[in-house]
Formats: C-alpha cells, sequence, structure tokens
C-alpha cells in the first residue's frame, strides 16, 4: 500500500509529460572533468536535473532556452541555471559545458503475463560486456520509460539497464494492478527479453525493485532465479503489517506511550476488518473504535498509510471507492516464504526515517534470515526517508526531500557489478552494512 496516501486522498501526483521543447533536453551529459549529470522528463512542465552522486534539482524555463533549478522538491533556488544546444547535444550547467553521453539505445515490445508491454534496453557505449539491471516498479501509475532516470544514470557509469513500462501504464497494454503474482510474471518476462536483447554483452543480469518491487522482485527471482536482486525501499511484512507499523511510527513520533499505541492498534483492527471485508462490511467496528476513542486528543494521530484515511472518509464513499482503490492488492501478503527460500543473493537499501515503510520488523525479519545463512546484505541510510532521500524538517513538522545521500547509487552499482559491497566507508559515514557470511566474498563487510 505505499502509495496509496495519494489515492485515497483523490491527489494523484503522477508526473505529466513535458512539452516538446522541454524534452528534447532529455539525456545525460558528461562533462570535461568526468562527472555526469542527468537530465529527465517532471511534472507541470519541469525537467529534473540528478547526479550519481545524489544531488537532484527541479528545472523550471524561465525565459526561451534558459531553465533555473530548485534545490531537490524544495521551492528554494539552488543558484543553478541551465542552457540547452539540442541540436549540438550540448547544454551548459552552473557555468560548465556538458556533451550528451552516445548511450546505446533499443525499444522492443514484449509479450508479458497474458498483455504486451513496451521495453527498453540502455546499454553503455562500445561493445564490451557489462552487468543488466531490470527496473521493477513500485505502485506507481506513470510510465517508466518516460520518467526513470535510472535507465541513463546506471548505463554511463558502465551498467545497462532494461527498463518498460508496467502493465496498464505509458505505451504498455493491459489493467493496471497490484497483483504481485502477475507483476513478478511481467518481471520474469522482461528478464528475458533484457538478455535476448543484450545478448552476449550481458555478464549478469538482475532486479533492483523499488518500493512496491521490494515484494514483486524477489517473487519473480524465486520462480525463475537471475543473477541478483536489489529491494530498495520495499518491505519484508505485508501491506496490512505495514499500515500497523506505519500507524506506531506516527503514535511514537507524536510521544505516545506503549497504552495508546495499543488502543491505535485497536483501530488499525477495525479498518482492516473493513479492506478484508472487501468494503461490504465491517464499518460497525470503526464506528465503534471511533464512539470509544473519537474524543481522546491522540486519535487524530492515527494515520498509517491507509488508516487515516479511511477514518476521514463516510461509509458510502468508501463502499463506492475503496474496491478499486485497493484493486488486485494481496492485504495478507507474506513475503517471508519466498525470502526463506529464495537462493539468489539479495541487498535491500532502507531510509532510517521511512515513514510511508517502516523498517523496523523488516529488519530483524531480514538479520534472522541472515542468520539462517540466507545470502543477504542490508543496508540502511540514517536520515532518509522513503526513496532514500534525504530531507528538511518544515515548521509543521512535514518533510521535503532534498537529495539521494552521496554513496546510494555507488553502493547499488557495486552490488550490480559483482554481488558484493564494500565497507561502509565507500558509502559515507551515513549508511550502515550488514552482510550474512553466505554473501561475504573479498569485498564484502
Amino acid at each position: 500500500m505505499l502509495a496509496l496516501v495519494a489515492a485515497f486522498a483523490f491527489a494523484n501526483e503522477a508526473p505529466a509529460r513535458t512539452g516538446t521543447d522541454a524534452a528534447c533536453g532529455v539525456g545525460l551529459y558528461q562533462f570535461g572533468d568526468g562527472r555526469q549529470v542527468d537530465i529527465g522528463n517532471s511534472d507541470e512542465e519541469r525537467l529534473r536535473w540528478r547526479t550519481w552522486e545524489g544531488r537532484t534539482g527541479s528545472l523550471t524555463e524561465t525565459t526561451p532556452g534558459h531553465w533555473t533549478s530548485r534545490l531537490g522538491w524544495t521551492e528554494r533556488s539552488d543558484g543553478i541555471d541551465v542552457r540547452f544546444d539540442c541540436p549540438a547535444g550540448t547544454l551548459r550547467f552552473d557555468g560548465k559545458e556538458g556533451r550528451r553521453v552516445g548511450l546505446r539505445t533499443l525499444d522492443t515490445r514484449f509479450q508479458g503475463a497474458g498483455v504486451a508491454l513496451a521495453g527498453r534496453l540502455v546499454m553503455p557505449p562500445g561493445d564490451g560486456p557489462v552487468p543488466v539491471v531490470v527496473l521493477v516498479h513500485g505502485s506507481e501509475d506513470f510510465s517508466a520509460l518516460e520518467f526513470y532516470a535510472h535507465q541513463r544514470l546506471f548505463p554511463g557509469q558502465g551498467i545497462g539497464v532494461f527498463v518498460y513500462d508496467k502493465r496498464g501504464t505509458g505505451k504498455s497494454g493491459g489493467q493496471y494492478t497490484h497483483d504481485y503474482l502477475l507483476l513478478a510474471n511481467d518481471a520474469i518476462a522482461a528478464a528475458r527479453e533484457a538478455r535476448r536483447l543484450a545478448g552476449d554483452r550481458a555478464t549478469r543480469v538482475g532486479y533492483l525493485g523499488t518500493s512496491q518491487g521490494g515484494w514483486t522482485a524477489p517473487l519473480a527471482a524465486r520462480i525463475e532465479p537471475v543473477d541478483f536482486v536489489i529491494a530498495s525501499y520495499g518491505l519484508a511484512v505485508s501491506p496490512l503489517d505495514e499500515d500497523r507499523e506505519a500507524i506506531v511510527y506516527d503514535m511514537a513520533r507524536q510521544g505516545h506511550g506503549p497504552e495508546i499505541v495499543a488502543h491505535a492498534m485497536e483501530v488499525a483492527d477495525a479498518t482492516a476488518a473493513v479492506m478484508l471485508n472487501g468494503f461490504r462490511g465491517g464499518y460497525e467496528r470503526i464506528e465503534a473504535v471511533r464512539a470509544k476513542y473519537g474524543d481522546e486528543p491522540w486519535f487524530p494521530h492515527v494515520r498509517g498509510n491507509i488508516t487515516g484515511h479511511l477514518l476521514d472518509m463516510p461509509e458510502a464513499t468508501l463502499r463506492a471507492q475503496g474496491p478499486v482503490l485497493l484493486d488486485g492488492i494481496p492485504l495478507q501478503y507474506d513475503p517471508m516464504p519466498v525470502l526463506r527460500n529464495l537462493d539468489v543473493p539479495q541487498l535491500w537499501v532502507l531510509a532510517a526515517d521511512d515513514r510511508a515503510a517502516p523498517i523496523g520488523e523488516t529488519l530483524r525479519r531480514l538479520a534472522r534470515l541472515q542468520a539462517a545463512g540466507r545470502p543477504i546484505t542490508t543496508a540502511v541510510f540514517a536520515g532518509t526517508d522513503h526513496g532514500i532521500y534525504q530531507y528538511e524538517q518544515t515548521a509543521d513538522g512535514d518533510r521535503v526531500s532534498t537529495r539521494n545521500p552521496e554513496g546510494y547509487l555507488r553502493l547499488l552499482a557495486d552490488f550490480i557489478r559483482d554481488g558484493q559491497v564494500r565497507t561502509y566507508l565507500d558509502y559515507g559515514a551515513s549508511v550502515s552494512v550488514s552482510t550474512s557470511a553466505a554473501t561475504k566474498g573479498d569485498g564484502g563487510n
């Protein structure tokens, strides 16, 4: 349920494609010192720049051909100006000239689980052997082909990428769904297509699943093994448990103790009853906890991923819209049987301050799997929220994302290349890495 908060709030923030003039600047550019910047599509007629080191900003065209940048997702200027010369394949970024990198791109259509999917293989320049990572989606409902920056950032570092529009989005057929098994079979088809197109250049092929993809990618690898799996800001608990853990996290942030948290769990039980009933019944349980606790000062703090929105909406609205919004989500899906029996090396990257997907129980479960000999490495980035984004805190307690930590993409790349991570010092002081005996090698921690 990682992205359903927006759905229940009726605030679909999926990006809209930028105009043709803006799109001509989309690409990966390299400066004279070897550093690179990616320019990608964003929302509201903006572009977004990103660097391998994790910096990012949104670009707005202030005068024809002249773009100014705002830091991260804030509305605060960072002083960076950008100008594009699309015919020449160059840009001026913060006073430095960069030239577009000639990545090798091949668009394709392939058969997923009963539907035609649109995909793209992006390879580094040259003909040498490289690992290939298949990008497995979160719960977003927009086009990965249009908006995923990783399809250029990784090839700029010598790693091939296969990106595809999930069913029901972008140029792919079928109906949008949260069905993990269906999505896993689509991912398997994508990995096969990646191997076919990459041919002899592919040394290793595996998955990078983000958010909801942390459920989908391991399931796909269990059905048909690959060389590696990365789950970034995903979870090893069920969607229902995710909601409960998010409520516990919210209550703790508000300073409430165990007794109040126990009362909040009664509220979570009531909303779960409605969801498990397919929104056809169970509403009396919500009314019962509302009557019991509704006047308590802590009651408005019960939010989680979905419970708070159910409490805000009238029964008639929930009956009509709930089944559509949660269609296909296996609320009680338990990922542990898959993870206990998955021999593929895994890297789990988690955000220490993740409010959408709190990591406490996931970390405990992964530690038990490591102790049992499963080939799992975990990396936790301190001071980051969902998406492994560092953030600023506003006066009202909200958070605004600013950037990825400097070592985040480097950590992913090392694991993609050889299934190893180096010492935590290689990825910055904010990350803590734990590696099971089954995955330790010359580069392990």
